[in-house]
């Protein structure tokens, strides 16, 4: 089912004109693509971006402008307050559905793992997949199953299983999920003594190399 999401046309662009935007609820966007003849300013309700993003941040949208009519597009680029993390700008690109085009997946990890259960650490290297598809086949995430994943193995994006048309643009071999060993925690008397050691090596080097020097 293709998600839907509202938006408004917007003329002004200064900085106030933002800001008073963002105090209303809504955030600022520009939609891109071949089909325009110049970038259109928009914005949109900020709670329903902020809902969009959570579950559909890599799926086709149709995006409704009044005056402008539907237009499929996908969410591209989103700009961020560093410090509170609101979302302060979003760019969409128009597409084609009939076209092929490469985008990101979410990756969606299901299972569990018998090397964490040993104590192993799991680790999602990839959170995102990039692929290239017709528009209309883009999946929103791609399954990865752990079920089988054993301490200090790992699984690439060679062994996930993508939607029939749909092409990883990664090398297969790269790795996306690893059950890694836990690094030691180690106490303070054992941190002095490899600090000592250290010194020591240190030293014996110093002295080697004062033998060699003099003769």
């Amino acid at each position: 089912m293709t998600t839907t999401l509202r938006a408004e046309t917007r003329q002004r662009s200064t900085k106030g004109a933002l800001r008073q935007l963002r105090i209303q609820g809504r955030v600022p966007g520009v939609v891109y693509g071949k089909g325009l003849q110049a970038p259109s300013p928009i914005a949109l309700d900020g709670k329903e971006l902020s809902s969009l993003m959570r579950g559909h941040a890599h799926a086709v949208l149709q995006l409704e402008v009044p005056g402008s009519g539907s237009q499929s597009v996908l969410l591209t680029d989103v700009q961020r307050d560093k410090l509170s993390g609101q979302v302060l700008h979003v760019d969409f690109h128009q597409i084609n559905l009939n076209e092929k085009i490469k985008a990101p997946i979410r990756v969606e990890v299901t299972g569990t793992s018998p090397g964490e259960k040993e104590g192993g650490l799991l680790t999602v290297v990839l959170h995102e997949i990039e692929v290239e598809c017709v528009a209309r086949d883009l999946p929103e995430s791609v399954t990865a199953d752990i079920s089988s994943l054993a301490f200090g193995e790992n699984l690439t994006i060679g062994q996930l299983s993508f939607p029939a048309g749909v092409k990883p643009v990664q090398d297969e071999e790269t790795v996306v999920i690893a059950v890694l060993a836990p690094q030691k925690d180690i106490s303070a008397d054992e941190a002095d003594a490899s600090a000592d050691a250290s010194e020591e090596n240190a030293k014996q080097s110093d002295a080697a190399n004062a033998v060699e020097t003099d003769v």
